[in-house]
């Protein structure tokens, strides 16, 4: 499986947001792309999610993506800074807008809402979650249906090791069965998941090679 994102343009009126953005990724890896806040990260997954319009393409195995909606909604999964979730329901209540009955209780058996550790807040309102449960929720919707590509928007922000430490065990766990991760973040921490990584200033992205401390990348960032 290989994974292509090709010359990726949005503007905002005369603003060009991003400008002809590249990258490639196959089976198993993990790209990262770190990035001040308003360098254009979100709104980067905003287009390979659909929620934005943009131009370019984003093929999967030489199909793009952007061009079909449907098999985009079956062959990517994405979780958004702040998790799409209704905040009256319970967690099981929130799956269930996802999986089917039998999915759902074959997964909390021994699939990922297993690993994600869903099953032990199934009752709690997304109200009464702490930010760690509703980010793993929202990356248990996210993932029903098997999709072969995440897109992360800083999955951990604001989490406590702990909790981080948690999805991290899961997305390497995706990656070992072929998935597809694009990660944005701005912490360098999450760069230890990578297999290559990226820099988005100006609206272009730029991939790093060397190899700096992951606190160079900062600065690479900042000094551009």
């Amino acid at each position: 499986m290989v994974m292509e994102v090709q010359n990726i343009c949005k503007n905002y009126g005369k603003k060009a947001v991003l400008k002809s953005l590249c990258l490639r990724a196959e089976a198993g890896q993990c790209i990262g792309i770190l990035g001040e806040n308003g360098s254009g990260k979100s709104t980067l997954f905003g287009v390979l999610s659909g929620l934005l319009s943009g131009s370019g393409a984003f093929l999967l195995d030489g199909k793009d993506l952007m061009k079909d909606s449907a098999l985009r909604a079956k062959k990517v999964g994405f979780v958004p800074q702040s998790p799409p979730l209704f905040t009256e329901l319970t967690a099981w209540d929130n799956l269930r807008l996802w999986y089917s009955r039998q999915e759902l209780e074959e997964s909390l058996r021994n699939g990922n809402l297993k690993m994600l550790g869903v099953d032990a807040f199934l009752k709690v309102p997304v109200k009464n979650m702490s930010g760690g449960m509703k980010k793993r929720l929202a990356i248990a919707c996210a993932t029903s249906g098997s999709p072969e590509v995440l897109l992360l928007d800083e999955p951990t922000s604001a989490l406590d090791l702990v909790c981080k430490e948690e999805i991290y065990a899961y997305l390497r766990s995706f990656q070992k069965k072929g998935g597809i991760v694009l990660l944005a973040t701005h912490d360098v921490h999450e760069l230890q998941l990578c297999h290559q990584i990226y820099t988005l200033k100006d609206g272009m992205l730029r991939a790093y090679t060397g190899r700096r401390l992951a606190e160079d990348l900062i600065g690479c960032l900042k000094d551009e």
